[in-house]
């Protein structure tokens, strides 16, 4: 009896060393096979093709630019984080997606960031986005039809967030929209005003929903009754001062 149940054990304990013998080998075979593929085989997909999707603004040579994608490299060894984060520190690039397509292609989509105002600092004419951040200065005398906002970032920070701020709004409620010149003077908040056109806002700071909703009623009455306007006044409460144009005439 006992000398069964020691030959039991021993069976066991060989069938246990066959299953680990087992998985060893195959442990073997597939680092064996891992260590092929990456000496062997991955030196056959090269890429050979970079391909940008939804870019609008940014050229394809200024993307291979910035992304610097090593043509000729594996697509088994490209990082596409690593390609992602240059992309990214481009202020034009607001997100960035990059695909393997074997044998041969690296496919990367684009979302570019939208210019959302210019940003006039004494003169110098700067595109940029939703943040506030910069994009590019504008170096030729051809420009996009944007609000403009009119403050210094650096010495003026608070007006220029607020202005930021109306400037949404403006867009937003379609303010802009149908005007040839909308600029936001922004040096201190409580003095923030608007030229659209020939007329001047007196905006100050906060309620700005409030407020536009107000010019905008007191435009369209304006309209219907053809007077056109020096400045209008929406600072106080819920009153609106309108200086006529032909009151600044008759001072003058």
């Amino acid at each position: 009896m006992k000398a069964n149940r020691v030959k039991k054990g021993i069976g066991v304990a060989s069938f246990r060393n066959v299953r680990l013998g087992f998985a060893a080998l195959l442990v073997g075979l597939l680092a064996f096979s891992v260590y092929y593929l990456f000496n062997h085989v991955k030196p056959i997909f090269h890429v050979r093709k970079v391909v940008f999707h939804d870019n609008k603004r940014l050229s394809e040579s200024e993307l291979r630019e910035i992304a610097r994608v090593p043509v000729g490299k594996s697509l088994f060894t490209l990082r596409g984080r690593e390609i992602t984060r240059r992309l990214l520190e481009s202020p034009w690039v607001l997100s960035a997606s990059v695909r393997k397509e074997f044998p041969d292609t690296l496919a990367i989509a684009i979302e570019e960031t939208e210019p959302f105002a210019l940003l006039d600092v004494r003169g110098r004419l700067v595109l940029i986005d939703e943040r506030g951040e910069s994009l590019e200065e504008l170096k030729d005398d051809a420009v996009p039809f944007l609000p403009v906002i009119l403050s210094d970032p650096e010495r003026e920070r608070e007006g220029f967030e607020e202005a930021l701020k109306l400037v949404r709004l403006l867009n937003e409620m379609g303010i802009t929209q149908g005007r040839d010149h909308v600029e936001v003077i922004a040096h201190n908040p409580n003095e923030l005003s608007v030229e659209m056109d020939d007329a001047v806002v007196k905006i100050g700071a906060g309620n700005y929903e409030e407020k536009l909703e107000r010019l905008l009623h007191l435009e369209e009455e304006l309209k219907n009754r053809n007077i056109a306007v020096d400045y209008i006044d929406v600072r106080f409460g819920d009153k609106a001062f309108v200086k006529p144009m032909m009151a600044k005439k008759k001072e003058e």
